[in-house]
């Protein structure tokens, strides 16, 4: 069996150095340490002077197909005020002339106007076709006059379990959904835009590209709250003798039917796709006032969230890891990561595997559940990059108490939590460099918080490798999956980690072709 032989200045791991060289074979690693000693004659062998070599990137929380829509599609993310949202509405509507219109990364803090549009703004730009425009979080929409008539949205409409449409003061809606509301109208645009095979493999080309190995994907068998993307599940399947990198699949899935047929249509793909198990909502996002709090946000006193988690998400657990899955559970509340930290007790104490259950962000949390979740043994997923996008608005969100314990991953590691780390896009780029370099820096945001390098760096790499269940990156037998960079992330600043270039990829021992022209974001 031909070896392969890659070498640099180091190979650094979340561990320490562990020589300048990796072998392997057959795709798997058989070793790393001194060229010297590892060098045979007949291998084949690559050097990359001044480079440093690095266990491939994992991102353990990325949602890939809304992803592929993202780069290609209309983003709200850097309008400056109303008028540019709208002259971006407009053009995206020009482009696809009398086809619903689905816009993604609203973000209301950054507009002049520091407010949501309404569907009079959304009127005011298109209001022939129906419109949708998701804030960046994925938790609010807004509807358009026409989208509101699709779904039959009007203000005899009730409130949805797990949702809100929020209304003027004549009870009429004002365009504004929030959590499940959302789908009402999601559904009724089903199919309208659906993202394409080579779109998707684009976007996981582009991932290659920053280093990224493997991924745990956050897949849909219908559309949700993204809109109109049809069937991921399905479409992963039918490129997954395709895929660049790895991909674990977390299905949202809302029947015990769904998650068994995704399952069995993940389990007869290529080997590159893995059903990893299912993934379910305990409530919103801090950006939207929707996340489930003990006590009201501070900017809104009198809004504690909305808590979304159900019966039905306990039952659907414990399908899951009868199946032999996963079950990773959205919550960024302190309520709702308490919440969730109860029903994984429950399920540890039924025989439950603690590696089986994730809490996905995990973004507030109180001491005492902290301590819960390092004596419980459950992952913490969590999205450094979060704290980039907040850091002007975070304190007045939750206030100076709770802030020290608002993505408080200093805590959970000092706790014996087992980190893992993500970037949830398209809620967030998906840089990971950046994101190791907010884990250290914390852009300046508690700095109590901040990790060292070397934690940062295992974020990525060992502890998303088992959160995604994996073995640890770079032993014997393991996939021979790694990266080769411009500098050290051990040694390197966080200024300098941010500026990092990716010079090549390796999956299962191979150099993954990356088109350097690939876009991966859209702002």
């Amino acid at each position: 069996m031909n070896r392969v032989v890659v070498s640099a200045d180091r190979v650094s791991t979340a561990r320490g150095v562990v020589g300048n060289a990796i072998v392997s074979a057959g795709g798997s690693v058989s070793g790393s340490g001194p060229l010297s000693d590892i060098l045979s004659p007949g291998d084949t062998h690559y050097d990359y002077p001044g480079a440093t070599l690095l266990p491939g990137i994992r991102d353990a929380h990325l949602h890939p197909v809304p992803y592929a829509a993202a780069i290609s599609g209309v983003s709200l993310k850097t309008a400056k005020d109303m008028a540019d949202l709208q002259r971006r509405l407009r053009a995206g509507a020009a482009a696809a002339p009398g086809e619903p219109l689905v816009a993604l990364r609203l973000d209301d803090e950054t507009l002049a106007e520091h407010r949501l549009p309404t569907r009079v703004d959304l009127d005011a730009a298109v209001d022939s076709v129906p419109v949708l425009a998701h804030r960046y979080c994925g938790h609010i929409a807004v509807a358009n006059g026409a989208a509101l008539a699709l779904a039959g949205i009007d203000a005899a409409t009730a409130d949805p379990s797990g949702g809100i449409i929020d209304r003027d003061p004549h009870g009429r809606p004002t365009g504004v959904l929030r959590e499940t509301a959302i789908e009402i109208v999601s559904k009724a645009l089903a199919g309208s835009h659906p993202v394409s095979a080579d779109a998707v493999l684009a976007a996981l080309r582009g991932l290659t590209g920053l280093g990224v190995t493997s991924l745990g994907a956050m897949v849909r068998v219908a559309d949700g709250p993204w809109a109109s993307l049809g069937n991921e599940v399905e479409l992963l399947a039918e490129i997954a003798e395709e895929l660049p990198l790895t991909v674990h699949a977390y299905v949202i899935a809302d029947t015990e039917l769904e998650l068994g047929a995704a399952r069995d249509l993940i389990d007869a793909a290529g080997s590159r796709l893995r059903w990893a198990g299912l993934k379910r909502f305990a409530d919103g996002s801090l950006g939207g006032h929707t996340a489930a709090m003990f006590e009201p946000f501070s900017d809104a006193p009198d809004s504690t969230g909305t808590l979304r988690l159900s019966e039905d998400d306990e039952s659907l657990a414990r399908v899951c890891i009868e199946m032999g899955g996963s079950t990773a559970i959205h919550a960024i509340g302190d309520r709702a990561c308490s919440r969730v930290i109860d029903l994984f007790a429950v399920l540890i104490s039924e025989g439950a595997d603690p590696a089986q259950l994730r809490l996905e962000h995990a973004s507030v949390l109180t001491p005492r559940d902290i301590r819960r979740l390092g004596s419980l043994g459950v992952v913490a997923s969590v999205q450094p990059a979060f704290i980039t996008s907040e850091t002007e608005w975070l304190q007045a969100r939750v206030g100076a108490l709770r802030l020290n314990f608002t993505y408080p991953f200093r805590s959970l590691l000092e706790a014996g939590v087992v980190v893992a780390a993500g970037s949830d896009c398209p809620v967030e780029p998906p840089d990971p460099w950046l994101a190791m370099a907010v884990a250290r820096d914390r852009a300046g945001l508690t700095p109590a918080q901040q990790l060292t390098a070397a934690e940062a760096l295992g974020l990525f790499t060992d502890a998303a490798a088992r959160a995604l269940g994996e073995p640890r990156p770079l032993d014997p037998g393991t996939a021979a999956d790694f990266v080769v960079v411009d500098r050290d992330p051990l040694t390197c600043s966080p200024l300098e980690l941010r500026d990092l270039e990716v010079i090549a990829t390796y999956v299962a021992g191979e150099e993954v072709a990356v088109d350097r022209t690939l876009p991966t974001w859209n702002d």
